[in-house]
């Protein structure tokens, strides 16, 4: 039931993180807050097809 999903930063439009998911339990798109390491600071990552 769990997919891999990529985290891709919304200001400099990286993909820095990969993650898992649970498409039954969640089944919108993810937006999380986390560091990117090419801006510098923390900004809205969001899901993104692997």
């Amino acid at each position: 039931m769990r997919d891999i999903i990529l985290l891709q930063c919304t200001e400099c439009k990286n993909k820095n993180y990969a993650t898992m998911k649970n498409k039954k339990n969640t089944t919108g798109k993810i937006t999380i807050k986390k560091y990117c390491k090419f801006d510098r600071r923390h900004t809205e990552h969001k899901e993104t097809k692997a």
